[in-house]
């Protein structure tokens, strides 16, 4: 499940990937689901190749 945390300063908050944890400071992008489901580029990549694997019969 995504997390949002406060900022050092307390003024901002920040997302992370509901998958592999990374902060939206460390990935590229953070893209929203429904609810509070976020998904990072990083993961999106990874999900694509699986996906393209399974296609090919790997």
């Amino acid at each position: 499940m995504a997390t949002k945390s406060r900022g050092g300063s307390g003024n901002k908050v920040s997302y992370d990937c509901s998958f592999c944890g990374k902060n939206q400071d460390q990935v590229r992008r953070l893209s929203a689901g429904p609810g509070a489901v976020y998904i990072c580029n990083e993961c999106v990549e990874l999900c694509r190749e699986i996906v393209q694997e399974d296609d090919s019969g790997g």
